[in-house]
């Protein structure tokens, strides 16, 4: 397929993982390839959570500027030759800009649609040839095994055949119950449809992000925010309203930590394990990477030259003692008195520039084992998915102090609150509209409210290999679904009689465990059926990755992720 000695590239996907790829190819230094942009919305760059698909003019990033990895320009810089529009529109002064804060999330979807614009132009400028579709829906993907090529089917009805492509598609929101059933929403997005006035009381499945963007869009459409004469926030419902209220369900009863001063603020850390010290340990672990011993380098390690008193209380403590010491405070305290505490720590950090830097390296672990957790066995796995991460949501969530002060201004209102809800709790729509909630309480008493809004916001679902989009490769069996080994057969035999859908048997006797999604090498390529790696297929589409890829950091992942994909495509 290759065109006058130049590779074919495809890049499905034009949000900010595509971003990404596209200026790990500019940056290559090389012009022997063509490229080719399919994107489904009308602009470059923004994906969702920073178009209208993913955001009002309300909602907020949770990075400040300088915590952006590098694109372009820095926004520092592009905020003085932003169009002046754009400016007005969110009251944005560029002679005032502080890079230390965040910003609204459609600003930041300018941003990265204008650094977009200047690697296409950079591209061109470099001899690479760069073509976008615009408002493009690729339906299928087949790769022919005789041509080593990739063929794009797109719902236009246009059929491209590319030496390589890059799937970019990034989040998804599958709809079961949404537009069947009154008052019932899969998620907040697009948060356009929330625009509207509920005067009575309304559920919101989770208490992460995305919770807290839902929560901020319809208080703001039965009530107002004003700022009393000490600056303090306060909430005041409109009269139309006055049956309003927002009940919250999280399993674990916790909101998110607030963000405060990152030190190392893009999630490295010189002190990580290397590649090399990870295939060390796997070479005498009979391949496996062991979730204790990352704990042990990645994250306590860490802090024996950072914080030695830490280390010293921690140092002795297994991942499971470190959860429980970590979430014994939470735990304890109401949620909302909790979050008024961090809000004044957090505004101590910012203001002197400090960092908490447990929470800060709490963070970096899951960077840093993001990567590397295909190697996990089974059984860490489920000790990562139900001990470690857990904490990890709530610490590195880092809500930003606005939605900070929202949050209590809505709870001091008497107009939110938030319920923990047992594992065990279900959802049961009703026909005529909206849900009943059926949950246990601390107490273990059951109850079954109805409501007649619910909005479930546990945020974007890892998706299983079935629900794969391009189903010719499903067909082929050019991809297969993520798994992981158990180091344990008698571990994996156990698993087995308890859930056979979930663990299964090959014929060697060993136990595997299905997780979310489709399987992958270190290059994000696909894997066949056959465990073959395909050297054509790239894949960073987060929802079809999770499995494999418990934890991913947004631009920081696209950073990463992009690197690592673009230097072994080069080197092909």
């Amino acid at each position: 397929m290759t065109t006058n000695n130049k590779k074919r590239i495809a890049i499905i996907g034009g949000g900010p993982s595509g971003l990404f790829v596209y200026k790990r190819l500019v940056e290559s230094g090389k012009n022997n390839f063509e490229v080719e942009i399919f994107e489904r919305k009308a602009q470059l760059g923004s994906g969702m959570p920073y178009s209208s698909e993913g955001a009002n003019n309300e909602h907020i990033t949770n990075v400040s500027g300088n915590e952006v990895p590098n694109i372009v320009i820095p926004m520092s810089e592009w905020v003085h030759i932003a169009p002046p529009e754009l400016l007005e529109r969110f009251k944005i002064n560029p002679h005032k800009f502080n890079d230390y804060k965040v910003f609204p999330r459609l600003f930041f979807g300018e941003y990265l649609a204008a650094q977009f614009e200047m690697l296409i132009e950079a591209g061109s400028k470099a001899g690479i040839s760069s073509e976008i579709h615009f408002q493009s829906v690729v339906s299928d993907i087949k790769y022919d095994t005789k041509s080593s090529t990739v063929e794009i089917q797109t719902e236009a009805g246009q059929t491209k055949v590319f030496d390589s492509a890059v799937i970019c598609t990034g989040h998804n929101w599958p709809r079961t119950h949404e537009g069947k059933i009154p008052g019932y929403y899969d998620a907040p997005y697009p948060p356009q449809k929330l625009v509207q006035k509920f005067n009575h009381t309304v559920a919101v499945k989770g208490s992460s992000l995305t919770a807290i963007d839902a929560v901020r869009t319809i208080a703001r459409n039965n009530g107002s925010f004003e700022s009393d004469k000490d600056g303090n926030l306060l909430f005041t419902l409109f009269p139309e309203s006055s049956e309003f209220k927002i009940m919250m369900h999280s399993k674990n009863g916790m909101l998110p930590a607030v963000r405060f001063h990152l030190e190392d603020s893009r999630l490295f850390n010189d002190s990580l394990l290397t590649t090399d010290e990870i295939e060390d340990h796997r070479k005498n672990n009979n391949g496996f990477l062991s979730l204790d011993f990352v704990f042990e380098k990645n994250f306590k390690e860490i802090f024996r030259d950072r914080d030695y008193d830490f280390y010293e209380r921690i140092k002795d403590l297994s991942i499971e003692d470190f959860v429980e010491e970590m979430m014994k405070l939470r735990e304890r305290l109401d949620p909302f008195l909790l979050l008024r505490a961090e809000y004044a720590e957090a505004e101590k950090s910012i203001k002197r520039q400090e960092s908490i830097y447990w929470k800060e390296m709490l963070g970096v672990l899951s960077f840093a084992m993001n990567h590397p957790a295909k190697y996990l066995s089974a059984e860490d796995m489920q000790r990562l998915q139900k001990v470690l991460m857990p904490l990890i949501s709530i610490v590195i969530a880092f809500i930003p102090q606005k939605s900070c002060e929202e949050l209590l201004a809505l709870h001091h209102a008497g107009v939110l609150d938030l319920i923990s809800v047992g594992s065990d709790s279900t959802i049961e729509p009703q026909l005529n509209g909206g849900i009943v909630y059926h949950f246990s309480d601390d107490d273990q008493k059951k109850h079954s409210v109805y409501y007649k809004t619910f909005i479930d916001c546990v945020g974007q679902p890892h998706l299983e290999y079935n629900n794969f989009p391009f189903k010719s490769l499903l067909s082929q069996k050019a991809v297969s679904p993520a798994r992981l080994k158990f180091k344990s057969n008698q571990a994996g035999h156990a698993a087995f009689i308890l859930n056979e859908n979930l663990v299964k048997k090959d014929e060697a006797g060993d136990y595997f465990m299905n997780v979310s999604g489709i399987a992958i090498n270190d290059n994000f390529q696909v894997i066949d059926q056959y465990g073959a790696y395909n050297k054509n297929l790239y894949i960073m589409a987060v929802p079809y990755i999770g499995g494999l890829n418990p934890d991913y950091s947004g631009l920081d992942f696209c950073e990463a992720a992009s690197m690592q994909i673009i230097q072994n495509f080069l080197q092909d």
